[in-house]
Parts: C-alpha cells; sequence; structure tokens
C-alpha cells in the first residue's frame, strides 16, 4: 500500500502513545459524561463510533513505535498534541523535529492561557493551538469573548487555531460547537487562522459557504473514516476549495492508519487536488 509513496503527506492530527493503556487520554472529560455507557467505556468516550480502536501494544520506544507506523504508510510528518508534562513529546519534539510538529491543546478556562500559549510557542516551537469547545468543563462556544486573548495571541504569533466543530462524538451537549458560531469570529479576527476539526457535520454545506466566504477559514479531515468524507467536503475540495481541504487521521485514537490508507485510495479526489490534500496546504499553513 503505497499510493502516496511520491507525494508529500503531513498528518494533521495523530498521537504518540505514552502506554498501552490510553484511557487516560480523556480524563478530561469525565466531568462532562453523565450516561452509564459513557461513563464505563475503558479505551474513548465515543467508542460507540468506533469499531475496531487500534491497539498499539507496550514498547520501550513508543516514538520509534510511531514513526515506523507513519513510515509504513509514507507519512512523511504528523502534527501531536503536546503535553509540557510529557517527558516523550517533549523528546519527540527535540530529537525528530523532521517528523513531528505539535500542537497545543489549551482551555480558556484556566487563567492567562493565552500568555502560557506565547511561553510554550517560544520554548518548544509549536506550530498551532487546538481546542475541543464542547469537551472543556464548562464548556465554552466557539465565539465567546473568553477565546479572544486566545485568538489574538494566534494572530501575533501567526500560528493556526485547530478546532472542533459540529456534533461531538461523545455524548455531550453541541451547542459550543455549531459551525454557524464561527461566522462570527472569521468576521471579528480576520487575520485568524481557523482550522475546522472533526467533521462539521451536519452542518458541512455551511462550513463550505464559510470556506468560500473568509479567505483564512480550512478543513481538516480529523476523525474520519475516509470513506465517510461528507460529500461536500470532497466536492469543495475538488472545485474551489483545493487550498482549503487538510487530510488529518485520528491514530491510534479511533483509526488505524490501515483502515485510512486503504480508504484514502478510493476516495475521489482530483489528481492534481490529491497533493495539496495530503501535505502541500498543511505545509504552506504551518510554514514547513
Amino acid at each position: 500500500m503505497a499510493f502516496n509513496k511520491d507525494i508529500l503527506t503531513i498528518d494533521l492530527m495523530l498521537g504518540i502513545p505514552e502506554q498501552e493503556d490510553r484511557s487516560d487520554w480523556y480524563k478530561f472529560m469525565e466531568p462532562l459524561l453523565r450516561d452509564e455507557e459513557s461513563r464505563s467505556m475503558f479505551k474513548m468516550p465515543a467508542q460507540y463510533m468506533f469499531k475496531e480502536i487500534p491497539e498499539t501494544g507496550s514498547h520501550d520506544d513508543f516514538i520509534q513505535f510511531t514513526i515506523n507506523e507513519m513510515d509504513r504508510y509514507f507519512i512523511n510528518m504528523a502534527m501531536v498534541g503536546f503535553h509540557e508534562k510529557s517527558d516523550i513529546k517533549i523528546k519527540a519534539a527535540k530529537n525528530h523535529a523532521d517528523r513531528f510538529i505539535f500542537d497545543l491543546p489549551i482551555n480558556p478556562n484556566i487563567k492567562d492561557e493565552a500568555i502560557n500559549i506565547k511561553r510554550i510557542y517560544e520554548t518548544y516551537g509549536i506550530k498551532a493551538v487546538s481546542a475541543f469547545p464542547s469537551g472543556m468543563h464548562p464548556q465554552i462556544p466557539i465565539n465567546d469573548q473568553k477565546w479572544h486573548p486566545i485568538y489574538k495571541m494566534c494572530i501575533e504569533l501567526d500560528i493556526p487555531f485547530f478546532c472542533c466543530v459540529g456534533v461531538p462524538g461523545p455524548r455531550i451537549p453541541m451547542a459550543p460547537q455549531k459551525v454557524e458560531l464561527i461566522d462570527e469570529v472569521c468576521w471579528y479576527f480576520p487575520d485568524l487562522k481557523f482550522v475546522m476539526r472533526h467533521g462539521a457535520e451536519p452542518w458541512t454545506a455551511l462550513a463550505c459557504k464559510l470556506m468560500l466566504k473568509y479567505p483564512n477559514l480550512y478543513y481538516s479531515t480529523s476523525a474520519f473514516s475516509p470513506k465517510h468524507y461528507p460529500e461536500d467536503i470532497l466536492h469543495f475540495a475538488n472545485t474551489r476549495g483545493k487550498e482549503k481541504v487538510m487530510y488529518a487521521g485520528y491514530y491510534p485514537m479511533g483509526l488505524s492508519l490501515k483502515k485510512i490508507f486503504t480508504e484514502l485510495e478510493h476516495i475521489p479526489l482530483k489528481k492534481e487536488v490529491l497533493p495539496r490534500f495530503l501535505g502541500e496546504n498543511a505545509k504552506k499553513l504551518l510554514k514547513l
């Protein structure tokens, strides 16, 4: 399986495991989960949506394990969520800058979070900021003024803001992530590079309309199996949005790279669009 062997491929959502059990990745969401099934899911709170969550096994060197998996599917670079308390993430940033770039997950409920972004940027060279508005406790809508210092900092540092939008997979309220809220953000912060994550469903037509309207609004395909990529998004990528739609996976959180790249071979993107989708658009956006 090497359809992308000669195409720059940048995965905009990939995780480096730190241990075999990854259930602690979702502890931040526990205060929001009310139904028993969600509370008892040991792998992830949206497990009902993913039939075969990848098992990574136990390894002495999870960084090298991840690089090996990337090499298997000809992924040149991957963006990983950065955590300053993670020795593995710091080691990966220091020793493998040619393979890993990092986004910083943030939460406006934390005091001085915008200042923290600048410190992490200057210390570790993060390439983006990311957020999960529905997953925060308390939740914060995309257009809430609590985000404004963070948006301003992203503009100051000239780094994009990756944000989950649309109905969230976990059984938590969707209101903070309604796609219509992005309109106000892009209007008020025209210089903010805003990248939609996790589908934007069921408002994909609106997402395309807004990308057409705002030059700094983008879409990444994270958390979606390629065979389920929304038709609106694929049509937009093939027409007026060839510079706006970018590949992002979801390994090992919910999808295997084998599944992703097997299905990617069959998505109906034009030949001239595929390289942009797989890596060129991300390279330009992230200034790699």
